[in-house]
């Protein structure tokens, strides 16, 4: 068993901005000469999500509209009130999303169905870099 810590860095839009990562996690896999087993993607910070979703145009728009129903960026937020930043909504909606994903692995492949990707949405309200960590474990 081998465990290999790596990571992709990406620069982003913020505003539920989203990124295809499924690429990038693959060719790592492919390098690191694992075959079975699974790696799990981690957002270090707070208004980062990862999940998976068939990485096309009308999903994304549907995407941002889905988060505009659920958390809308038009009401008061405690956490806006107490840093000023304004961006309180985007933390909520990364949390109800998650800061991790774990996809399984056989004979040196994700997993995935497919129409299936890996992505990651930046909910901040400003542009920046991110790092995400990866964490494969397998042999």
């Amino acid at each position: 068993m081998k465990i290999i810590t790596d990571s992709i860095t990406l620069t982003t839009q913020g505003f539920n901005d989203m990124h295809d990562i499924t690429e990038d996690v693959s060719r790592r896999l492919i390098d690191h000469e694992l075959s079975n087993g699974t790696v799990t993607i981690f957002v270090p910070g707070s208004t980062g999500g990862l999940t998976t979703i068939e990485f096309e145009p009308g999903l994304e728009r549907d995407f941002t509209e889905l988060m505009d129903r659920i958390i809308p960026g038009d009401v008061v937020y405690h956490h806006d009130a107490r840093w000023g930043d304004g961006n309180g909504f985007y933390h909520m909606r990364a949390s109800l999303l998650g800061p991790s994903l774990s996809v399984p692995f056989k004979d040196g492949r994700l997993t995935l169905g497919t129409w299936q990707q890996i992505v990651f949405l930046d909910f901040d309200n400003r542009s920046r870099a991110r790092s995400l960590v990866l964490q494969y474990m397998g042999e």
